[in-house]
């Protein structure tokens, strides 16, 4: 029986220990087991282990790699190996606009006044929520409902066609607020986006090409603090 996988030249791996996931409907539990091989017939596994926080820390940097130090702007707020948060002050940025009953037409190309931005990316997702005040949020800063289509409830961007860059870097942050930016704005995914009376067509469109500051009245205050953002809690 093959027990080692060999890599080009200079890698050669061996079965050393396995793994094993139990799962019932709801829940799920793995168990660590040691492996003993023999000439003459299959691998016999051991008694389980338990897994400990070390062990699955270097498994995890076996298979990803070692995170190499970066080092930390002031716009990122939270950082992780693969994970990181920061924030963009208030600026005019383009947007682009593609619906299929072609009701925002009217809005498409046009420079608009963007609120102040809190950006996660996690695992290759990219979630924005908005801020009231624009200036660097603290764990305890609640957020707001950020006023865009393409959003879901929790904030998650529906990508598309969003040219996504491949890592949660420091270099990658131009990129996501470029690829966001970029792609065109397409549907919304839930009902309420703006405190305004005309609703989100009324909003921006107001808006266009006016070189003033987004109405931060118009945003929807959220009970989620920066917090729980940060650590995936949905409120």
């Amino acid at each position: 029986m093959e027990v080692h996988v060999s890599i080009g030249e200079n890698h050669r791996f061996e079965l050393r220990e396995a793994l094993l996931v139990y799962r019932d409907r709801q829940r799920s539990f793995v168990t660590r087991h040691q492996v003993t091989l023999h000439k003459d017939g299959p691998p016999t596994l051991a008694a389980a282990q338990p897994l400990t926080d070390g062990f699955v820390e270097s498994l995890v940097r076996s298979l990803w790699g070692g995170s190499s130090a970066e080092i930390l702007p002031g716009n990122v707020v939270a950082k992780g190996d693969r994970l990181i948060v920061w924030w963009t002050s208030a600026c005019h940025r383009q947007m682009f606009y593609q619906d299929a009953e072609q009701k925002a037409t009217k809005l498409n190309g046009w420079v608009f006044p963007q609120p102040p931005l809190v950006w996660r990316v996690d695992d290759g997702g990219l979630k924005i929520r908005a801020l009231r005040e624009n200036k660097r949020p603290d764990a305890t800063t609640r957020l707001t409902v950020a006023p865009f289509w393409n959003l879901s409830d929790d904030g998650r961007v529906c990508t598309g066609t969003m040219r996504c860059p491949n890592t949660a870097s420091v270099a990658s942050i131009p990129e996501w607020e470029r690829g966001f930016y970029e792609s065109a704005f397409t549907h919304a995914n839930v009902g309420r986006l703006t405190r305004h009376r005309e609703g989100f067509e009324g909003l921006w469109s107001e808006l266009r090409d006016r070189r003033k500051a987004f109405p931060i009245e118009a945003l929807i205050q959220l009970p989620q603090t920066l917090a729980e953002f940060v650590h995936g809690d949905r409120r």
